[in-house]
């Protein structure tokens, strides 16, 4: 006669649904709290001359971003807070979008005017043109 120790907490799970439980949960999901870093995706096309960046951002205003210009660096960054008091309507089963804070530097060329740089957001897109 074999003795099979049966383990509650793993009952009517296979192989497959346990492996898929430990490897799509990130950082935040094993110690409870938004520890991750999300760096927004970015799409450059430039010319001899001009360049034009943009960089998807959803979520925030115009006003949350930070563009400066430091040597031959061009710095875009964003710092927003957030809110801990926000009313929670259910239970979030995942919560990726983390646009809370970030920066990033890009390296301007020489034929580059730093005057003639514009920006704008719209549907979520921070959009920087210099022609």
């Amino acid at each position: 006669m074999n003795i099979v120790k049966v383990n509650p907490f793993l009952q009517g799970k296979s192989l497959t649904s346990i492996i898929d439980d430990v490897f799509n949960r990130s950082i935040s999901d094993l110690v409870g709290s938004d520890l991750s870093v999300t760096t927004p995706s970015v799409n450059i096309s430039e010319n001899d001359d001009s360049f034009t960046m943009e960089i998807a951002a959803p979520g925030l205003n115009k006003s949350d971003f930070k563009i400066a210009i430091e040597k031959d660096q061009l710095i875009v960054s964003s710092e927003k807070s957030s809110d801990s008091a926000q009313v929670e309507e259910g239970k979030w089963t995942r919560k990726e979008f983390n646009y809370a804070s970030f920066k990033r530097s890009f390296h301007l060329s020489d034929s580059v005017d730093a005057e003639k740089i514009q920006a704008t957001y719209e549907n979520g897109i921070l959009d920087i043109d210099t022609s």
